[in-house]
């Protein structure tokens, strides 16, 4: 039975030109003003259809959340703004709107614009989902600058009238958009901001190790309340792994950690997890993704002591294909053991279709590496790690010498100007 409060054109691939495209298909959204869903979702709608589309989305005050993915196949790029304007625009003045999904639509530099506008104003905004929407760095840094300023627009709400609920940005979920490294600062800003936030997804992303050591110290650090953390398919290495297990014993209230396809397993990267792990901080973790990390036996072994600890109570399913152990080992045998004995115990005797508990299948495993192959790993990130304290070192060296070469300048200069600025008196510098 359909439900009452939700609109759906959902997956119809209907293609609306024009106003009179439209009627047709809308009578619903004409009559009734109390659809607390509208999803839009699988059709590809013109500027025309989206211009009369907008009246009918404003006058529908209870709205709630709106699925808007995929409605621009096949139009070219000089359509998507109006278009898209036309939508958002609509959809400001609705004070209930919490959740909107734009996914699968392109909102690279030339179409991005309303969007960022959208994103500035939206006071009531609690969950945003931007999937695959060809960004790009640049971009993506104006999204997420978009973001900071709602922020800002969020705190300055809650001073002006403290009766008014103005619900924190909960959900950011951001993958398959090509935010690379050079939007991680404005990325940082945003989250810095959003600190309460708890759902963080933004995998498949090409963010370098700079990229991630960035977003975690600089930006997510301040997010107590995450639950969910998914930034798969980016390169952690040994850099974003040292990041990763500084930060978090913090999160206290993490129910999902997602880290695979990586590149976390070499140079230590593991042993850096599974010590931060170790701390028993994440108490509520319950699923652990690290596929296609390079993770050997050793680091299931690592991995299987923690849990044997009591360290992580709630932990119930481990994702590890694709890495470097045999299927055999006792290691994953005992982890195998040991999950399994958890749901058990919770009562879950019906098959697992979901998927959320246990081990995940492994259909994909590598030739563990030798010793002399794990060993010349260990003297590799031996060498990263001196070279970069000799970087670090060298920085403050230098730092410190402009420091000392400026207060030199600096005592010259005052020779020169104290009578200039004795007759200036006292001055502001702003």
């Amino acid at each position: 039975m359909p439900d009452p409060q939700t609109f759906t054109l959902q997956g119809r691939g209907l293609k609306l030109d024009t106003e009179s495209d439209t009627k047709s298909h809308t009578q619903e959204l004409s009559s009734t003003q109390s659809y607390k869903h509208i999803n839009l979702s699988g059709n590809t709608l013109g500027a025309p259809a989206c211009e009369y589309l907008g009246p009918l989305l404003s006058a529908q005050t209870s709205l709630t959340s709106i699925d808007l993915a995929d409605i621009f196949t096949s139009r070219l790029l000089s359509e998507i703004p109006p278009a898209l304007s036309s939508l958002l625009t609509s959809l400001l003045p609705l004070q209930n709107l919490q959740t909107i999904d734009l996914s699968d639509n392109a909102f690279g530099l030339k179409t991005q614009a309303p969007l960022v506008d959208f994103l500035k104003q939206h006071i009531p905004l609690r969950h945003l989902i931007l999937n695959n929407n060809g960004l790009g760095p640049e971009a993506g840094a104006h999204i997420a600058d978009a973001l900071s300023s709602l922020a800002d627009r969020k705190a300055k709400a809650r001073q002006n009238d403290n009766n008014k609920e103005v619900p924190n940005l909960e959900t950011i979920i951001c993958g398959r958009n090509r935010l690379e490294t050079g939007s991680m600062k404005a990325w940082s800003r945003a989250f810095t901001k959003h600190n309460h936030v708890k759902v963080v997804k933004m995998v498949q992303n090409g963010i370098r190790q700079p990229g991630i050591d960035a977003l975690l110290r600089d930006g997510l650090k301040g997010c107590s309340e995450l639950e969910v953390l998914d930034l798969q398919d980016n390169t952690f290495t040994h850099i974003g792994a040292e990041a990763l297990s500084l930060i978090l014993p913090r999160w206290n209230k993490l129910h999902e950690l997602g880290v695979g396809d990586s590149l976390l397993g070499r140079k230590r990267g593991m042993g850096m997890l599974c010590e931060a792990l170790r701390k028993g901080g994440n108490k509520e973790l319950r699923v652990l993704r690290l596929q296609y990390n390079e993770i050997n036996s050793r680091g299931v072994a690592r991995l299987l002591t923690i849990v044997e600890e009591g360290k992580l109570p709630a932990l119930r399913r481990v994702e590890l294909n694709g890495n470097r152990f045999a299927e055999e080992d006792d290691g994953v045998e005992r982890l195998r053991t040991l999950l399994e004995k958890r749901r058990e115990d919770a009562g879950e005797e019906e098959e697992d279709e979901e998927g959320e508990w246990g081990l995940d299948e492994f259909s994909d495993l590598e030739e563990e590496d030798s010793d002399l192959e794990e060993e010349a790993d260990d003297v590799e990130a031996d060498a990263d790690s001196e070279k970069e304290e000799t970087e670090k070192k060298a920085e403050v060296i230098l730092r410190d010498a402009e420091e000392e070469e400026g207060k030199n300048v600096a005592l010259e200069k005052d020779k020169e100007v104290d009578v200039l600025a004795e007759k200036m008196g006292k001055m502001e510098m702003i």
